[in-house]
Formats: structure tokens, C-alpha cells, sequence
């Protein structure tokens, strides 16, 4: 939902996306303090305070919605957001949730990078070694284990740095 208030910000500096961006970014200041509490306690901080921000962005976004033009980039926007509001709402509802899906986006970004690499994986054998190599490198890193280090420790490939 950011994204598309930040392009129309940045193609056209327009002051109700700016504005709209203002109004998320609070909700950033709040996860950024609560970020790394126990999950009740951040729920509970969402509730008295990210609730109330989120309710005043709704209306915000009904009544601008009214105001522009139904063809407009803003109005776009502005649809888009409510279409998704109530996946929105989700993360005030579970202290386990994060506000945006960033961290799952990062995870995938080698794979989205190296997609036209894999084609040339050279057979379909190939392919298939490939992947369980990516896929035993992805479950290590997902258990805080560091691929190099443990193949340096295991195989003596590496030099092991203290």
C-alpha cells in the first residue's frame, strides 16, 4: 500500500500522498519502538495506539477519496489501499504479525536476482543439484547457522577467522 503513495510522491510531489505517507510513517515510529517485545505486549501497544492512527487513516482515505477526481493516480491509490484494508488491519490483531511483509521480500530477492542464472543450470540434473544445494543453504541460514562457516568447519575449505 506504501509503495504506490511513494511513487505518486515521487513522479508528481503530490501533498495527499505525501500526506498519506505521513500517516503510515507514524505507524512505522510505533512498530520501531515496540519491535522485539514479547508479542502480547505489542498487541496490547497496537490496540492503544496504532488502532486509533489506523481509524483516523481510514476516514482520511474515505473523505480524500470523495474529493479527487475517480480517474486521478491518487484515487488509484486510495482504492487500492481500502481494497486491502482489512489485511491491513490483521497485524493489530496478533502481536506475532509485522507490519509489512519486508523481511519475506529480502528472503526472496536472491531468487527473484538469479532467476535468469538458473536457466542455465546446464541439464535437469543439473537443476535438481542446484536446488537442494539452495535449499540446504536457505534451512541453515532459517536456523541461524552460517553455510561457509560450517562447511569451513567440517571440510577445512575455508579458513575460520575467530
Amino acid at each position: 500500500m506504501r509503495r504506490k503513495f511513494y511513487d505518486l510522491q515521487v513522479a508528481h510531489a503530490s501533498p495527499l500522498a505525501a500526506e498519506a505517507l505521513r500517516r503510515i510513517a507514524e505507524l512505522y515510529v510505533i512498530e520501531g519502538e515496540i519491535r522485539g517485545r514479547p508479542p502480547e505486549e505489542r498487541l496490547n501497544q497496537r490496540l492503544s495506539r496504532t488502532r486509533p492512527l489506523l481509524d483516523s487513516f481510514h476516514h482520511w482515505l474515505e473523505t480524500t477519496l470523495t474529493a479527487v477526481s475517480r480517474k486521478s493516480e491518487i484515487a488509484v491509490a486510495i482504492r487500492y489501499a481500502l481494497g486491502r484494508w482489512r489485511a491491513l488491519l490483521r497485524y493489530c490483531e496478533d502481536g506475532h504479525i509485522e507490519i509489512d511483509n519486508n523481511a519475506a521480500e529480502r528472503a526472496l530477492r536472491a531468487v527473484a536476482l538469479g532467476r535468469k542464472n538458473y536457466l542455465f543450470a546446464g541439464s535437469d540434473s543439473g537443476g535438481e543439484r542446484a536446488a537442494t544445494i539452495y535449499s540446504l543453504i536457505g534451512t541453515a541460514k532459517l536456523n541461524g547457522i552460517d553455510p561457509k562457516l560450517t562447511c569451513a568447519r567440517c571440510w577445512g575449505a575455508l579458513p575460520i577467522t575467530p
